[in-house]
């Protein structure tokens, strides 16, 4: 008590003198600014603007003020960082909606921007917004942005592995780059006249359509591989293989096209390509083996300084400056510099993430207006520029596609693999627009022909995903019969397919499946499945995520002495994904979370209640979706999708601190519920402990007498069963109890109605029947 007095009264000392303090210097402060008044000009009063008398006046003041600071460069350069970011995530997400790659979406986002879209629908607007003397700070900050993504792009690209893969795929990436390459030269050699600059030379603009045609990319192949879950298939690494082969090809052709562009002829250009030649001799056996080092002693985020960062920063910067002043573009010099990183895998996905969360979030975006606002769709004013146009996409398609097509043919491949790879390979994306933006900035594409070029590099990466489709459509037949007979192989074996989102309960959830099928009449065959949902997941972290998530389940199958299978696989749709994987691949039993649904640990109960508390204080009032913030609602829905959709039985687990099912509960409201009694039966086998049956039937419902004669025979086979009292579920009849089965119907009919009964439920498996 005396300890509780003296605490108040030392606050209280606290709070008086903080305000004798304010008081005092506040009126020192007061007297300072009058007398300091007294010795101002009158002119001083009013610098800028007239001193307002009222405050209708003083509002006016703060009109003006306010419109001045948006027109001052630092408040436009905000103003068009903020509408670009809200812009590209709006459209990103619209086209992931559509299967396309955010990329896609980002691209259309800057044309929308430009003068084709905003500038012709709303020109005020454009012009305030893009005003012609403020775009010089978004290019460059933009190609500060490529310089980082592009250093990225190198570190996502492991040289060994391309050395591995080297004689397998040289044919196929030299094949799909030489070919379009070919045909784009030819195709410049008929345009020229027409359509180049006439200042520009002829090699130098064959040369730039060559390599426009020629360019794969990589990164947005990596990440349609891995949406399509073909990383770890001979397919997904053959085709990376082949794209990381052809994207070197093509950005040393880039560098040496650059070289003799801006030295005018092939003869004034060699010095340029000599000193490139000792310039990438001496990073990959100087700088590389040097950094190899380094790779092994800072391998981790505990040893990994600022001043290594730095370090690494200045080593990017200094290779693209000297690749500038090579006349190689700098961002020639990010690339190399990004491949010569330690080939250490852990050090490289921590400079990754140093890099590409601010390159891919922050300044690609600006490279994507940058290039759309250079993008006028209303420069292709005639038939005869759109006929250009569509020749410039046939060209491409027919030499990338056909020449991966042809070359998988020639070493080897299937007839659908090679069609699957030729789809893959001529994928653009952004490294296309990298190309073409140089193209531009040297002078050598004129405005018409890089629309031309921007609109080839839409259709040819928004094509890939639907080619993909349809190639799949095609084949969906064979596939059917060579799974068909697969199904029949593995006869006598029961399949689980395990999906959990945090690592902690695969370990839990696989305890479940072992204990629920672990003697059953089949043999039991697991597999552990982990999404990670998102469309732009690097593959240099999708190894780190795996490792970390299949963890403890992998040490709880060890513990327990059984063999199961891990799949990890990245997802924009995890749920229809999970649904498609237990329908395509024949499982007999599909095992998955609830999350934090009904979780009674306390983040997630505080995580519940706020949701609650903020979906009733704003948003009850608009009616909209209690699913949107509350998890008992979204759980219903999740099980209601994987419950209709899937072709086998379901479970969906509540954890509520589960360890082993010895005292079970099963809810029983109808004859459609009797199926429960099998699972239990099996179950006990396993955890050799006991089981109450709360019968809900009344003397009307349907089939009572079925439920009644089932009920009996149970309990009188099964020693451990025992049929409880009629009587309505309350929160004490699941005392004692430590796992209940129910069925779908019974837990909405207990979920909707009997609320209160739950707060005290125990680990819960939700079946279908």
């Amino acid at each position: 008590m005396q300890q509780t007095v003296w605490l108040m009264s030392k606050g209280t000392k606290s709070i008086a003198f903080y305000l004798l303090m304010i008081l005092i210097f506040g009126s020192l402060m007061y007297l300072v600014a009058k007398e300091g008044e007294s010795q101002q000009l009158e002119s001083a009063i009013t610098s800028a603007y007239d001193a307002p008398r009222n405050l209708q006046e003083g509002f006016s003041l703060f009109s003006t003020l306010l419109v001045h600071h948006i027109e001052t460069p630092i408040g436009i350069l905000l103003l068009q960082i903020i509408t670009i970011l809200l812009t590209c995530r709006l459209f990103g997400w619209l086209f992931l909606k559509l299967g396309q790659p955010t990329v896609i979406g980002e691209i259309v986002a800057g044309i929308v921007l430009g003068p084709s879209i905003l500038g012709h629908l709303l020109p005020d607007v454009s012009n305030f917004l893009f005003p012609l003397d403020s775009l010089a700070n978004i290019n460059i900050l933009s190609q500060f942005g490529l310089i980082l993504f592009m250093f990225a792009i190198g570190m996502e690209l492991d040289i060994t592995e391309v050395r591995k893969k080297l004689k397998e795929t040289i044919l196929i990436s030299h094949t799909s780059t030489i070919t379009p390459f070919f045909f784009g030269m030819l195709t410049a050699y008929y345009v020229y006249g027409s359509y180049a600059n006439k200042d520009t030379p002829f090699l130098s603009f064959a040369l730039f359509i060559g390599i426009a045609m020629s360019i794969t990319a990589f990164p947005v192949l990596a990440r349609i591989i891995q949406e399509k879950g073909l990383t770890k298939t001979h397919l997904g690494t053959i085709s990376l293989a082949s794209a990381a082969n052809g994207d070197i090809t093509a950005w040393c052709l880039l560098a040496v096209v650059v070289a003799i562009a801006q030295a005018g002829t092939m003869l004034s250009a060699i010095y340029n390509i000599g000193f490139s030649i000792i310039y990438i001799a001496f990073m990959f056996f100087a700088v590389r083996p040097f950094l190899r080092m380094v790779g092994h002693i800072y391998h981790n985020k505990e040893v990994i300084d600022k001043g290594l960062v730095a370090f690494m920063f200045l080593l990017l910067i200094i290779s693209s400056y000297l690749t500038e002043i090579l006349g190689l573009h700098a961002l020639f010099g990010a690339f190399i510099a990004g491949v010569v990183m330690p080939s250490n895998i852990k050090f490289r996905k921590i400079m990754t993430e140093k890099v590409e969360d601010v390159s891919l979030a922050l300044f690609l975006p600006l490279f994507f207006v940058s290039t759309g606002l250079r993008t006028e769709i209303g420069l292709l004013n005639s038939p005869d520029l759109w006929r250009m146009c569509g020749i410039f996409i046939l060209v491409a398609i027919a030499g990338k596609f056909g020449g991966a097509f042809f070359s998988a043919r020639f070493v080897g491949e299937s007839t659908k693999d090679s069609l699957y790879i030729g789809a893959l390979m001529n994928t653009r994306g952004l490294m296309e627009l990298v190309v073409l933006t140089i193209g531009y900035e040297m002078k050598i594409l004129p405005p018409p022909i890089f629309v031309m070029l921007v609109l080839m590099t839409l259709v040819t990466t928004f094509m890939t995903t639907p080619l993909i489709s349809f190639i799949k459509f095609c084949y969906k037949t064979r596939d059917k019969i060579i799974e068909h007979k697969h199904v029949e192989a593995v006869a006598g074996i029961f399949k689980v397919l395990l999906s959990f989102g945090r690592a902690s309960n695969g370990q839990i959830m696989l305890d479940v499946a072992h204990q629920m099928f672990s003697h059953g009449k089949n043999k039991l065959e697991i597999t552990a499945l982990h999404l990670t949902v998102g469309s732009d997941i690097n593959p240099l972290h999708t190894d780190n995520f795996e490792e970390v998530s299949f963890g403890p389940i992998l040490y709880g199958a060890q513990k327990l002495g059984i063999p199961i299978q891990t799949r990890y696989e990245v997802s924009t749709n995890a749920s229809q994904d999970i649904c498609d994987i237990v329908n395509n691949e024949g499982y007999d039993f599909l095992l998955v979370g609830a999350g934090i649904s009904m979780s009674d640990l306390p983040t997630d109960i505080d995580a519940n209640r706020y949701r609650t508390s903020f979906y009733n204080r704003f948003f009850k009032r608009f009616k909209a979706p209690e699913s949107w913030f509350y998890p008992g609602a979204l759980l219903k829905d999740k099980t209601k999708m994987f419950i209709e959709q899937s072709d086998c039985p379901v479970g969906v687990f509540i954890n509520r601190g589960f360890v082993k099912a010895t005292n079970i509960i099963i809810i029983i409201n109808s004859a459609d519920d009797l199926f429960l009694l099998d699972y239990a039966r099996t179950l006990l086998k396993t955890t050799h402990g006991s089981v109450n049956i709360v019968n809900q039937a009344s003397s009307t419902t349907p089939g009572i007498e079925t439920i009644n004669q089932k009920l009996n025979e149970f309990t009188e086979t099964i020693k451990q069963a025992t049929l409880l009292p009629n009587k309505d579920l309350t929160p004490e009849i699941f005392n004692g109890h430590n796992f209940m089965l129910v069925s779908y119907a019974t837990w909405n009919d207990i979920s909707e109605h009997r609320k209160k009964a739950l707060q005290k439920m125990p680990s819960t498996l939700i079946l279908s029947k």
